[in-house]
């Protein structure tokens, strides 16, 4: 089954009178965003179309102005651009700004809101699988536009203490920024540690309770590579989450499931969930989850 091609049986016509809602990223070939949105769309009866465009930061300036010139409602946002575009936008929702990282605008009237529901997302698909993280420990790679909103919810909804990895590149202030923002905003304890310490990472791997990887690593085009290769890294009683869901399995879930973790998850749950969020930011309706995650979650032929 190609799962960008599902049919509702409920036929809307695009025409005069078709409200545009975008996504923007590089790449994005790969997303189930325009699956999910388009069916919720068609299931409502709502006169919408959610089209990708593949966007990259030097795009990202006249895309924008894309929005309020073509009248479109808005647009997803995701890698890597989540961060580039605040300053094209005329204001940010309160997450959005202590995160400072943006995945979902909207447009009214030509005034741009940026926003941000991964952090929401990712926490509900937990939920979602029966999981509570609350009062436990978190190792999180990747400070980004994935990462910092991951972080800061899970800090907010009371997980106890995030161990938070990243290499020194451009996102490393980033990951000291967020560091002092869940000290000093949140009950949780942040301590920001060198990636490239593989014994400082492996050493908290093995007192975590969830570890959560929000880095490109394992998508396209580094589908074969994973920042954790040995089994013996992870323990049993452990979550181990990839915010990556193409592919549906990364090499990073192969090497948690030959640990034998017991709850490993691709980002698919936290994809659904954020655009859940989103939909409501622009239709003012309640996405048909259910019926979405069916269509979803079913394996492909």
């Amino acid at each position: 089954m190609d799962l960008n091609n599902i049919h509702t049986g409920k036929n809307i016509s695009l025409n005069g009178h078709t409200i545009l809602i975008g996504l923007m990223a590089d790449p994005i070939r790969h997303s189930m965003s325009p699956t999910m949105h388009n069916n919720a769309f068609a299931k409502l009866g709502l006169n919408y179309a959610y089209l990708c465009f593949e966007i990259d930061n030097q795009k990202l300036p006249k895309a924008i102005d894309a929005i309020r010139t073509l009248d479109m409602r808005g647009s997803n946002i995701s890698m890597p651009n989540k961060q580039k575009v605040i300053p094209y936008l005329d204001r940010l929702d309160e997450s959005a700004e202590l995160c400072q990282a943006v995945n979902t605008i909207v447009n009214d009237h030509g005034i741009l809101t940026g926003y941000t529901t991964d952090g929401i997302g990712f926490m509900q698909s937990l939920k979602d699988e029966g999981l509570d993280i609350t009062g436990q420990k978190m190792v999180l790679t990747g400070a980004g536009g994935a990462g910092t909103p991951i972080a800061m919810q899970a800090a907010i909804e009371g997980v106890k203490e995030i161990a938070l990895f990243n290499i020194e590149d451009d996102k490393w202030e980033n990951a000291v920024r967020n560091v002092k923002i869940i000290n000093e905003k949140t009950g949780a304890h942040a301590t920001l540690h060198h990636l490239e310490d593989q014994a400082d990472f492996k050493k908290e791997l093995a007192s975590c309770d969830i570890y959560v990887d929000a880095t490109g690593v394992g998508m396209k085009p580094l589908e074969d590579m994973t920042l954790v290769a040995d089994p013996t890294w992870f323990h049993q009683d452990m979550i181990v989450y990839d915010t990556v869901y193409a592919p549906r399995e990364t090499k990073l879930m192969q090497v948690a499931k030959q640990a034998g973790v017991d709850h490993v998850f691709n980002g698919l749950g936290m994809m659904l969930e954020q655009g859940v969020a989103a939909f409501k930011l622009w239709t003012g309706q309640d996405m048909p989850v259910e019926y979405i995650r069916n269509l979803l979650f079913k394996e492909e032929d």
